[in-house]
């Protein structure tokens, strides 16, 4: 019996270990599987877009230029502006899983993706302001369907990054 659980660990092993590189290769990402470069898209020219589109969008696809690897995500917009919130940064889940947050502060140059449209971006994160605290319960309404927080405390605290999605200059 523990032969074979061993077999099935192993040949599980070898299927994600296969599809983490696959999807290094892919135009964009494999679900949460961090993907490639995007090279399918069209590029958007024009004034700095009015993201209130994405309020129904459920996820997204962005990509870092440095490193060029690319996510699937959760967005929300508030007051025309968008939001890319990252949860769990201080769980140790979230220190491994989680390091495209803080290759964005190294160089927050990005490419959003949303139907075949690719917008460039610079990702810059919040600690405070006002937009912190609704676009939290945003969030929450969203995608938890919890009771929205009434504090800002989680992105003050580093439990959750926050990055605004700004025009690139």
């Amino acid at each position: 019996m523990l032969k074979i659980l061993v077999r099935i660990v192993g040949v599980l092993l070898v299927v994600l270990l296969v599809a983490f590189l696959l999807a290094r290769r892919a135009d964009g990402p494999i679900a949460i599987i961090a993907g490639g470069p995007f090279t399918t898209g069209d590029l958007y020219v024009g004034p700095e877009p009015n993201w209130e589109f994405l309020r129904d969008q459920r996820e997204v696809q962005f990509q870092l230029l440095d490193p060029p690897r690319s996510r699937t995500t959760w967005v929300v917009e508030h007051e025309g502006r968008a939001y890319i919130p990252s949860g769990y940064m201080k769980t140790p889940v979230g220190r491994i899983w989680k390091q495209w947050p803080h290759e964005a502060l190294e160089d927050g140059r990005a490419l959003l993706r949303v139907d075949g449209q690719i917008y460039e971006i610079q990702l810059v994160r919040l600690k405070e302001g006002p937009a912190v605290l609704p676009v939290l319960q945003k969030v929450s309404r969203k995608y938890i369907g919890g009771e929205a927080p009434t504090s800002t405390d989680a992105v003050r605290d580093d439990e959750i990054w926050l990055f605004e999605l700004a025009p690139r200059d």
